[in-house]
């Protein structure tokens, strides 16, 4: 299997950023690692030997991202103002500066898939983002597998917000959606998968996401949002299972 590691200057983020590229071709898949985590977590966590045969078979390539998480999210003492703006600069940097990377690495290996959109995908907090990311940019993304995610920004700014909070905060954004959206067509011609279990840490990502599907209902967004057993916990172990049950959703569409 073809495996790349890249580290490169972001102009949005005056710093250096890493990533690492998983496959030769097909379809793109960026994933979002989980809250603190980093762009190696996919791999030390034994997740591609439950899709290395989509990247040996040229059917998937996979790019996994650094988030700020630190500086953004997880800062609770941190200036909220602050703490969204590097937020929002990464946000930049994703959709600005890695997603053209992507989409030129994609275009030089073998099957070059990037008409299709990237897929986002992403577990716990990586599931926020790969959803906010999906809503926010529909034009880019054309699949979204978000596992164990939140959506609300509530749970990590309290109750402070500004317009940036707004924007990074699905449920508040989509809820004042109007229901001519251009974007709702277009979310409704995308694969978009939110799942999660009821069993031990998935209690307020189960809340969050039933809050979310009411929206969607409300607006006409067509989603799959799938709630696994009240065995199922919030770790690596079932997002492996999770994971690998739905991948084949999202390649599927690309046989022709």
């Amino acid at each position: 299997m073809n495996i790349e590691y890249r580290k490169e200057y972001s102009s949005r983020l005056m710093r250096d950023m890493e990533f690492k590229v998983y496959g030769h071709g097909g379809q793109p898949f960026l994933f979002f690692p989980c809250q603190n985590g980093r762009f190696y977590d996919f791999e030390n966590f034994g997740m591609l030997d439950h899709c290395w045969q989509y990247l040996e078979s040229g059917d998937m390539q996979l790019f996994t991202v650094d988030t700020l998480d630190q500086e953004t999210w997880s800062d609770s003492t941190g200036d909220p103002e602050k703490r969204i703006a590097v937020h929002e600069a990464w946000y930049r940097y994703v959709t600005e500066e890695l997603v053209p990377r992507v989409i030129q690495i994609n275009q030089e290996g073998a099957g070059a898939h990037g008409a299709f959109g990237i897929v986002a995908m992403g577990f716990s907090m990586g599931g926020y983002h790969s959803t906010n990311f999906f809503l926010r940019r529909p034009d880019i993304f054309s699949g979204n597998l978000s596992l164990s995610g939140l959506f609300e920004a509530s749970y990590f700014f309290g109750g402070f917000m500004n317009g940036l909070v707004y924007d990074n905060s699905p449920c508040d954004y989509l809820k004042n959606m109007s229901l001519d959206h251009p974007y709702i067509p277009m979310y409704n011609n995308r694969t978009n998968i939110i799942c999660m279990g009821q069993g031990p840490w998935e209690e307020e990502m189960v809340k969050s996401a039933g809050k979310l599907e009411r929206i969607m209902k409300e607006k006409g967004i067509r989603a799959w949002f799938d709630y696994w057993g009240r065995d199922v916990s919030h770790d690596w172990y079932w997002w492996k299972r999770e994971m690998e049950y739905f991948l084949p959703f999202f390649l599927r569409r690309n046989k022709v």
